[in-house]
């Protein structure tokens, strides 16, 4: 308590003090500094700007923090390890600045929306940059990473990704440049007000991520570029908002700008909603403009995520989402590659991409989201960062997108990997995992929001397997004891939907139980199906009781969020399964998915990244780690005839495939075949 009101005293001298920023005098500056006040916060309490302090801090007092090391030997011995912080309670620093390495920001603390993908890439970009000779500085702050292990780089700052601290390493450093792109939003967000004070942003300018950012700029940029996106208008008022809701028609869906997992965006079905998501949308984004636009219903979303050098596209990875658009990205079942997309749409966003990659002159990994419908293809945003996905398209095409890229982005020769599509002969599915079972209370649903706090990606011979596989990677049990569903659907369409699968179910001998609406209007139509209440009924049976008791293994709840009672007690059924560990799913396309994989797995092969890998490829045949290769070559008899070993018949060791097989967690490199002094 006596620290905390060391901290009030402080700032309120600072608040008082005549004349503001130029009252304070060098040893108030360097007090505030050693007491930990940021140079934004004293700039909150000086009514001034943050570069303002800073100028006030360097030039006129000459106040810079020193770099020290941090002391991995109890103080037994001296410190010599590259684990670096910075301070200002010190009058040296403890080491010298020789190399000028270049900068690569991290991801920072985990959160939703902000993970270990990320770090993925930086520590990939790290790898790419330490193996090609340069010297490689990470600065990060959260000590579970890989990143933050001082054994991956030269340097390592455990310091904030904020603006000040990156700049006093920057220019403490006489850095070649900094990486902002493989760390995620937090040093996207810095770029700009980096780069307007002479740091060297390697890779994409900090414009042009201005305006991939911008809400408002990049749709201007699309417009001028003739490229289709959802009807917009930056937002200028409530009034102006709700003419352009009333304009298109409702829902809409209102976007801030600067913001990762979709912070504050929303869907609005009505006036009431639109305000108080503007609102919100405003406290979130108060330095850049909300942009409302059309939501586009029962759509398909696409993604896009590739590498570009000076605005060429050198790779790239169409995915498609399971769920309809409206799901976070985040949260949304990717399949890779795409299964169920015109050959027309994929050229056509191929061709957007590349439009918008060469007016943005973009260098390095970006993320591109779409909009499909009926063949029609909408640009939602663009990213000029690496995505959470990169780490997933880069095991499933058995290159590294982020090696690519840093290549390109320090100037290094990038040449393309060879992707064919038709030669992968399995399909990699990417499903997300909650906690909603830590969040008492939370209801389960997926929105434009992103809610997961991980990730799991499976691979399979097609996409029945590797969604099954990805389910229950991610802790979905299948109901296969005693096989009873739950069905409770709200929207019409959706029941309409989800009809023919319910029959597939009974069909395969599943037990039906649904709600009023739900079994009313499926017995109607032929499925047999037993009747549960909805919590406000006083009829039993209720359907929470029978999800409690155990007597229920799935329970699909797809949402109505028009009528508030059956948004009530949807939301009680949804948050029982959550509590009481049953499976639930609350999106008709992934319910789908689910029920005709049931339908069409019988038994999943236990197989390895190398088995699938191999899938197709019947003459590269991998040997088991027991299998003694030196003997086989030197064996007369296995020389001299093929039904000696089995049918395998080794000539000399010129004709010998030597196979290896490299750890998963390694950077994901592929599997790679060797083969010695091969003929032409």
């Amino acid at each position: 308590l006596a620290k905390l009101q060391n901290i009030v005293r402080m700032s309120k001298q600072v608040e008082t003090t005549e004349n503001g920023l130029y009252g304070l005098n060098k040893e108030m500056m360097k007090k505030l500094k050693i007491a930990g006040f940021s140079d934004l916060a004293i700039a909150d309490l000086c009514n001034v700007d943050e570069i303002a302090v800073r100028r006030r801090r360097i030039n006129d007092f000459g106040i810079t923090p020193f770099v020290k090391q941090i002391d991995t030997l109890a103080a037994e011995y001296p410190a010599k390890t590259n684990y670096l912080y910075m301070t200002y309670s010190a009058s040296e620093h403890d080491l010298k600045f020789e190399d000028h390495g270049v900068m690569v920001l991290g991801n920072g603390p985990y959160c939703i929306g902000s993970s270990v993908e990320f770090d993925w890439c930086a520590v990939s970009c790290v790898r790419t940059l330490r193996k090609n000779g340069i010297p490689a500085i990470v600065v990060n702050h959260n000590p579970e990473t890989v990143s933050t292990d001082y054994d991956e780089s030269d340097r390592l700052y455990f310091e904030e990704l904020s603006f000040e601290r990156t700049m006093d390493i920057y220019e403490t450093e006489k850095s070649m440049g900094i990486i902002v792109s493989v760390g995620g939003q937090i040093p996207n967000c810095i770029a700009l007000p980096l780069h307007r004070q002479g740091c060297r942003i390697l890779g994409t300018s900090a414009a042009s991520i201005d305006t991939a950012e911008d809400r408002n700029k990049f749709s201007a940029l699309c417009d001028s570029l003739g490229i289709d996106q959802p009807d917009w208008a930056q937002s200028t008022g409530i009034e102006a908002a709700k003419k352009f809701a009333e304009r298109v028609g409702y829902p809409v869906l209102v976007r801030p700008s600067y913001v990762l997992s979709g912070a504050a965006m929303r869907v609005a079905s009505n006036g009431a909603e639109l305000v108080s998501f503007l609102e919100n949308a405003a406290d979130v984004s108060e330095e850049h403009p909300v942009v409302i636009s059309k939501f586009i219903l029962n759509a398909k979303e696409v993604e896009f995520d590739a590498v570009a050098d000076d605005g060429e596209i050198l790779n790239f990875a169409i995915s498609e989402h399971v769920e309809n658009a409206g799901v976070h990205s985040g949260d949304a079942t990717l399949v890779l590659p795409a299964q169920k997309l015109y050959v027309e749409t994929i050229r056509r966003v191929k061709r957007i991409a590349g439009n918008i990659a060469a007016a943005l002159k973009i260098t390095g990994p970006f993320n591109m989201q779409f909009i499909c419908k009926n063949n029609d293809v909408k640009v939602i945003e663009c990213n000029l960062r690496s995505s959470r996905t990169f780490p997933f398209v880069s095991k499933t095409f058995k290159c590294n997108f982020i090696e690519l890229a840093t290549k390109a982005m320090v100037g290094l020769p990038a040449t393309p990997f060879p992707i064919k599509l038709l030669d992968l002969d399995y399909v990699g599915i990417k499903a997300p995992m909650f906690s909603f079972q830590r969040l008492l209370g939370a209801d389960p649903t997926l929105g434009v929001e992103m809610a997961s706090t991980g990730e799991v990606a499976c691979f399979g011979q097609d996409m029945h397997e590797a969604f099954l596989l990805s389910m229950m990677s991610a802790g979905f049990k299948i109901p296969k004891k005693q096989k009873t569903v739950l069905f409770a659907i709200g929207p019409k369409s959706e029941k309409l939907d989800l009809l023919p699968y319910a029959a597939l179910l009974e069909k395969n001998g599943y037990t039906l139980y649904g709600t009023e609406g739900t079994t009313e209007y499926f017995s109607k139509n032929g499925v047999k199906i037993s009747p549960l209440y909805k919590p406000s009924s006083d009829k039993m049976p209720q359907a929470t009781d029978m999800i409690s008791n155990g007597k229920i293994e799935l329970v699909i709840n797809v949402p109505d969020s028009m009528n508030s009672v059956d948004a009530t007690n949807g939301y009680k059924m949804r948050r029982c399964a959550v509590d009481f560990g049953v499976s639930l799913i609350t999106n008709s396309k992934c319910a789908i998915e689910l029920i005709q994989a049931l339908d069409s797995i019988s038994g999943i092969p236990c197989m390895s990244m190398t088995d699938i890998y191999g899938l197709g490829k019947p003459t590269r045949k991998w040997t088991k780690p027991t299998l003694n290769l030196q003997r086989m070559l030197t064996s007369k008899s296995n020389m001299a005839s093929p039904k000696a070993n089995g049918g395998k018949f080794f000539q000399s060791n010129d004709e010998v495939e030597k196979m290896t097989r490299r750890g998963r967690s390694t950077s994901f490199s592929a599997p790679q075949v060797m083969v010695v002094n091969p003929k032409a």
